[in-house]
């Protein structure tokens, strides 16, 4: 589960060396431990919150929700949105981006854009998952616990496009932030995954005119 080299280019990638790469002040296209901390940090306490008033609620219900949020987030999400980024083309069976590192590559590379119906798997799977705890803080009348959740869930979304997904190389992600022109000069060095998208692009367009 090590990170890949920065040195060397990424798998999708033509380039012969990653030296003076002008996509790489743009583009993250080597995943480093210090945004997986970042990540965890961003992420775990709204979890933290929400386990622990279940908990405090029901014992056994916590588990549940356990299964729900690694259910998504180890196998879903890994289906739906990670099996379109370019990362996934890496060697080994298992993922060590800074979002999903350790999950297993269950199904294949599909690069290109996520269809309709795998983006609404995404945003609804998101929306469960957020709001399963917010019964229970009405239940147990923590109500300072809500805020802490509320807080830390905003402010989680709000820092992950800011300062990861602005970066990030799956651009088939609905929350990526790479503006255009920076997608352009990672699609000049990998030329396949540019194919997938202009196919895509194309698709799309034809179903519109149908």
């Amino acid at each position: 589960m090590a990170f890949p080299d920065p040195t060397l280019p990424i798998a999708t990638c033509s380039a012969s060396s990653c030296v003076d790469c002008p996509v790489s002040a743009k583009v993250h296209c080597h995943f480093r431990p210090k945004e997986l901390i970042h990540f965890l940090l961003i992420s775990f306490p709204g979890f933290i919150i929400g386990g622990a008033v279940i908990f405090d609620f029901n014992q056994c219900l916590v588990t549940m929700y356990i299964a729900v949020v690694v259910g998504f987030f180890g196998f879903l999400e890994i289906r739906v949105m990670c099996s379109h980024c370019p990362h996934y083309a890496e060697e080994g069976s298992t993922l060590s981006c800074w979002a999903n590192h350790g999950s297993l590559k269950l199904w294949k590379y599909r690069p290109g854009p996520m269809n309709k119906s795998e983006v609404f798997l995404f945003f609804a799977a998101l929306v469960i998952i957020s709001t399963i705890p917010l019964p229970f803080f009405f239940l147990t009348e923590a109500w300072l616990l809500l805020l802490l959740y509320l807080l830390t869930t905003a402010a989680f979304y709000t820092t992950l496009k800011l300062f990861l997904c602005s970066k990030c190389m799956n651009f088939a992600c609905p929350l990526n932030g790479v503006d255009g022109a920076a997608r352009e000069m990672f699609f000049q060095r990998n030329p396949s995954v540019a194919e997938h998208w202009l196919n895509g692009k194309v698709n799309k367009e034809t179903r519109y005119r149908i």
